[in-house]
């Protein structure tokens, strides 16, 4: 289990149980149908812990290019490593979407909303209003990594102070998470991870779904630098008060 390992079985364990709550949501005749958001953002928070306890002791668990990117710029993470985790991160998020189209294929196929279909994959804005979506993003990326950094310790923000707890270590990450599903969630999805939305809007792409929609690329820039951005932002606040 090298960190590389770590990484994409962590993000693929997240995306997996992630967009499965999703898939079972939203396709047709699932048992969870209809079952609503706090199911949604629940299942999100506990997909979190699953990754982070799997990832943690190997990777510090990062599961997100802007987690990464935001440790790099804080001095707490080597940038020499950063391309390799986020390699991993993609290649995980891939990995858990395919997982959940395989398992949820004949759902899919009775489903005819290709919207429902995409949701499953990938986040897209209540209302679509460009400006707002993309800091609806950054916002909720920034609470995000500017809460791991005080997780994990103000002096030290590396993430692997988190898994040093086990479980329980885990715990506040995953609360974490669905704080941010419940209270911000409802504007694009909370996407506050690159991987978690373009790697699967790629297999979206590449899967052969069933009458599937596009796939929304003019929005599909801001989950992706709309959370580095915030990750940034919350790096370079924790470093100022250090």
């Amino acid at each position: 289990m090298t960190p590389f390992i770590a990484e994409m079985i962590g993000t693929m364990l997240l995306i997996l149980l992630g967009d499965g709550v999703v898939a079972n949501v939203v396709l047709k005749d699932t048992k969870g149908n209809n079952s609503g958001w706090i199911v949604i953002t629940t299942a999100w928070a506990l997909a979190v812990f699953v990754g982070v306890v799997v990832a943690g002791p190997y990777s510090g668990a990062h599961l997100n290019p802007a987690v990464t990117v935001a440790l790099a710029i804080s001095g707490a993470f080597p940038w020499a490593e950063v391309p390799g985790y986020i390699v991993a991160q993609f290649l995980g998020a891939m990995m858990g979407a395919f997982l959940v189209w395989l398992t949820h294929k004949d759902h899919f196929d009775r489903t005819e909303d290709a919207g429902a279909k995409m949701a499953v994959f990938c986040t897209g804005p209540a209302i679509r209003n460009y400006g707002i979506n993309f800091i609806c993003e950054l916002v909720g990326t920034f609470v995000l990594v500017f809460t791991i950094f005080h997780i994990t310790g103000a002096e030290i923000a590396n993430t692997k102070q988190v898994v040093g707890l086990g479980s329980v270590g885990a715990l506040p990450v995953a609360l974490l998470v669905w704080v941010i599903g419940l209270s911000l969630g409802g504007t694009t999805g909370y996407a506050i991870n690159p991987a978690r939305d373009l790697g699967p809007r790629i297999m979206h792409l590449l899967l052969p779904i069933k009458n599937k929609a596009g796939n929304d690329w003019a929005y599909a820039w801001i989950p992706v630098v709309g959370p580095l951005t915030g990750a940034a932002l919350a790096a370079f606040l924790h470093l100022m008060l250090k």
